[in-house]
């Protein structure tokens, strides 16, 4: 396995790749990975010739108040995950290689991001498009792979990639949770033990949202406020959200046609955890 600092460096074993018909897949992380993680690799490595996993903790994507400086970082380890599972390249740029001086441009999108994280979070879609754009103009991926967790993010990356004609296929991958529910996610380590226990209420409340859909009610509003009530419970859960939308528009349902999900993001502490359920 290779570890590549520099965008030039990449983008040469990447017109390599191309040059010699192999076909590329690209997990972007930003690291600290877990098994959530690693179900995207093990699909791109079952995929694809030649498996690439970016390792970059993003800047432009956190809010000035937000995490970026405590973010859980541990090259060590996740270089020894990606080795073990048969990972070509890892990418690990700095933000001084990705962002140089006098770096000006992104990639923004209006709609699908003005609700749920986007409306609470106004800059951080545009530090992802920006990123994930540059990803596959450096890394040439035929495919790349997301986890569904992250369901606005996915939504939007693949609204992306169609609205700028962009040569890669999507793979949405399931969420990958732990044994009481709770969705992986790096940011679980900032977790004490007592919020660690209340955490798994999420998953609890989705499951509600579940139960109730599949049982015929289809005020979703209903199902939105039961989920709120149930967290509100839980001392230590402050609930940013709890919304029914159509997966891939983001916005209500318009009747009862398409992907339907009930997304929630919460705070746990001083921590904030995004999770979804797919209802319909």
């Amino acid at each position: 396995m290779e570890i590549i600092r520099t965008v030039s460096e990449m983008k040469a074993a990447a017109a390599a790749f191309r040059a010699e018909g192999l076909s590329a897949g690209l997990v972007p992380t930003m690291g600290s990975l877990h098994e959530g993680h690693m179900s995207l690799v093990r699909k791109a490595v079952s995929e694809n010739d030649r498996t690439v996993v970016s390792i970059f903790v993003n800047p432009i994507q956190f809010e000035a108040h937000e995490d970026f400086g405590s973010y859980p970082r541990d090259m060590a380890k996740d270089s020894e995950l990606c080795e073990r599972a048969s990972v070509d390249v890892v990418f690990n740029p700095s933000a001084r290689e990705m962002y140089p001086d006098g770096f000006h441009s992104y990639v923004d999108m209006s709609v699908l991001t003005e609700g749920l994280c986007g409306a609470r979070r106004p800059n951080h879609f545009r530090g992802v498009c920006t990123v994930v754009s540059k990803l596959f103009n450096i890394t040439y991926p035929r495919r790349a792979y997301f986890g569904q967790k992250d369901a606005q993010q996915l939504a939007v990356i693949k609204r992306m990639v169609l609205d700028l004609n962009m040569d890669v296929e999507v793979v949405g991958m399931p969420v990958i949770r732990e044994a009481d529910g709770l969705a992986m996610s790096s940011r679980n380590a900032y977790l004490n033990d007592e919020e660690r226990a209340d955490a798994a209420y999420i998953c609890k409340a989705l499951s509600e949202a579940s139960r109730l859909f599949d049982e015929g009610e289809r005020d979703i509003r209903r199902i939105e406020r039961h989920i709120g009530e149930l967290l509100s419970k839980i001392p230590s859960i402050a609930l940013e959200y709890a919304e029914i939308v159509d997966a891939k528009t983001m916005r209500p349902p318009d009747g009862d046609h398409g992907e339907i999900i009930c997304a929630v993001a919460a705070r746990v502490g001083k921590t904030r955890l995004i999770d979804n359920v797919r209802l319909k």
